[in-house]
């Protein structure tokens, strides 16, 4: 999906009528505050702790990055290691579909445990969701590598290692691209849910923090920080993925 004008429009008049009926719903029915804050008392608690805000948005995108960034690598290389080796395949499957079937709130509070407050339980939250997209993603890729040309690689003498480099990467790269997006989506999910087991900062820290103080309408603020930096990162890296991998422009969405 480019990121042109007229993507830019209409996600401006989606998000103008979503705001306009909501705006209604809450003159209709006039809800408590603590429950349905409307769109200007929204805009009000977001103007009036932008500063704050947006240094916990910072804390916020830092996990995201780093976890997005380790996350990837190290699905990448799972997914090397399965395609190249049988005793890898053996010992990472397992691994990897555990790392998917474990649900991340259940291990949450021992990566705090372990690794703490800071930054660094949140980065290990935000890698294990991200890891099994990219690594089933590209691992499926280079499984389902043409096998014709396989065939002819083999009769043409080219060792497993060239086979992996020359023809099953280049063909897998399109999956890649799929799973660094599916992964790109996923990523602000291991960062929040982290800073609401246990943080010092961060956008779910001041959620957390505001439902708790019934302050609804800071929740709201931070929640369209959150969207807005999950759509950046998405954008970016759909872009980045378009410049590396121009064949896989296939296989992005429409």
């Amino acid at each position: 999906m480019k990121l042109n004008a007229a993507t830019l429009m209409r996600s401006l008049v989606t998000a103008g009528v979503f705001i306009a009926v909501w705006h209604i719903l809450v003159v209709l029915f006039q809800p408590a505050p603590f429950i349905l804050p409307g769109p200007l008392r929204v805009l009000n608690a977001l103007v009036s702790n932008w500063s704050y805000l947006l240094s916990n948005a910072f804390v916020t995108g830092s996990e995201i990055l780093l976890g997005l960034l380790i996350g990837s690598l190290l699905g990448v290389a799972s997914a090397l290691a399965i395609a190249s080796s049988a005793v890898a395949r053996r010992w990472l499957l397992p691994l990897l579909v555990m790392s998917q079937a474990l649900p991340v709130f259940a291990i949450a509070p021992l990566l705090v445990v372990w690794f703490g407050y800071g930054l660094g339980s949140k980065i290990v939250m935000t890698t294990i969701i991200i890891f099994f997209p990219v690594a089933s993603a590209f691992q499926d890729g280079l499984r389902r590598t043409d096998p014709g040309l396989l065939d002819l690689a083999r009769m043409a003498g080219a060792s497993r290692l060239q086979t992996l480099r020359l023809l099953r990467v280049p063909a897998a790269l399109p999956s890649l691209a799929s799973g660094l997006r599916v992964a790109a989506a996923v990523a602000p999910i291991g960062a929040v849910v982290g800073e609401w087991v246990g943080a010092s900062s961060g956008l779910g820290y001041v959620m957390l923090h505001a439902n708790a103080r019934s302050q609804v309408d800071i929740v709201f603020a931070a929640l369209v920080i959150l969207g807005c930096l999950a759509a950046l990162v998405w954008f970016s890296v759909d872009r980045l993925v378009a410049r590396a991998i121009p064949w896989a422009r296939e296989t992005r969405p429409i």
